[in-house]
């Protein structure tokens, strides 16, 4: 049996994060992954990444060797009434709100960073069960191998309930449809997420080109799916508007789109990150930005602590400096998938009112794009 400090189960963007935060700190670390190595690069999903996510990337390294496409703006609004609200970057002193990253530039990123601090990779290997024992982890591989470790970190992987952390789970009863439209007219740089009746309807600059995240209900998402070229173009933009025409669109893919957290991202000598902790909807793009803070502080926890990365009290002390943000981006999350995704008339004229306060309050404008830039707790 081979013993290490630390083993982190997925060498995804998470997982490989969390191993270049801590590729300083002294630990016998080891990554394992079901798949290939380099299997993330192929990754076609787009990310939108904040202004602190960046700060924590160059922090790693690996910033400079992205091909970012900045958000200067954001533009929020709802089909079918009156409000809405815009997100400048220059209002706060930055050059950009956030960014747009293809994950497999992302991942091809981190990954050369890892083979250049000389982190294994154990590639091929699928993690079966972790038994946690007093001083160690015991991980069983679907090879009949086994590892042990003072710490087992999670970092991909789809989300299973235990005695330790009871799952939260809600169907949101949508599906995204993803794709990258082609403008007519340059997108200068700006987002935009028009929430409409069947789920809001994402808009990100993605180099000319933008991301489409298109959400519907599961049939109407088999609908857009089935439509040619010209035909879901104008049903896009009937549910998008005119603020710019589209000219064409590429490949569509869809995925369900659910809520699950567990209540507790840690466990006896056991952390789960990313979305084997939390799985959101893509609503504001919070997904990953809220993985990277769970891995920026788990890493600096495990370093201030020093000694057994898998104690108690360090287990402990990391969940409750997240609990805040964490719990706050759920929530917020959630509340804007529910709060928009309804043609309620009353609702209706809430979020139109609620979208006019936004634009003329800075105070209350600030506290929502600060939050997106650096999460819940609004630090970098």
């Amino acid at each position: 049996m081979t013993r290490h400090d630390l083993v982190i189960v997925g060498a995804g963007p998470v997982g490989m994060a969390l191993a270049l935060a801590l590729k300083d700190a002294g630990l016998d670390m080891q990554l394992v992954d079901a798949r290939p190595r380099g299997a993330a690069r192929d990754d076609p999903r787009i990310l939108a990444l904040s202004h602190g996510t960046r700060l924590t990337l160059e922090r790693l390294g690996v910033w400079d060797r992205l091909p970012a496409t900045a958000i200067e703006s954001i533009h929020v609004s709802h089909q079918g009434g009156l409000g809405r609200t815009l997100l400048q970057a220059e209002e706060y002193g930055q050059t950009a709100l956030g960014y747009v990253v293809a994950a497999g530039a992302l991942a091809a990123a981190l990954d050369d960073a890892l083979m250049a601090a000389g982190i294994p990779v154990r590639e091929h290997t699928t993690v079966s069960r972790l038994v946690p024992g007093a001083d160690d982890v015991l991980i069983s591989l679907a090879d009949g191998h086994n590892l042990s470790a003072r710490l087992a970190a999670c970092a991909e992987g789809s989300i299973v309930s235990d005695e330790e952390s009871p799952l939260v789970e809600r169907d949101y009863g949508q599906h995204a449809v993803i794709s990258v439209a082609t403008p007519a007219t340059p997108h200068h740089g700006r987002a935009w997420e028009r929430f409409t009746p069947q789920g809001p309807l994402a808009v990100l600059p993605c180099g000319h080109d933008c991301a489409i995240v298109h959400t519907a209900a599961p049939d109407d998402a088999d609908d857009l799916l089935a439509l040619d070229d010209t035909a879901y173009l104008a049903r896009l933009q009937e549910h998008f508007g005119q603020r710019l025409r589209f000219a064409t669109v590429g490949p569509r893919a869809r995925y369900p789109l659910v809520l699950r957290y567990r209540q507790k991202p840690v466990g006896h000598r056991t952390v789960w990150l990313g979305n084997a902790a939390q799985t959101l909807h893509p609503v504001a793009g919070q997904g990953y930005n809220l993985a990277l803070r769970d891995v920026w502080t788990c890493a600096q926890t495990l370093i201030r602590a020093g000694g057994d990365p898998g104690a108690t009290e360090t287990l402990a002390a990391y969940a409750d400096a997240r609990r805040l943000d964490r719990t706050g981006t759920i929530r917020f999350t959630d509340a804007l998938v529910r709060l928009f995704s309804t043609s309620f008339e009353p609702f209706k004229h809430a979020r139109g009112a609620g979208l006019f306060a936004l634009d003329l309050l800075p105070p209350a404008r600030h506290f929502v794009a600060k939050r997106m830039m650096f999460g819940a707790r609004a630090w970098p």
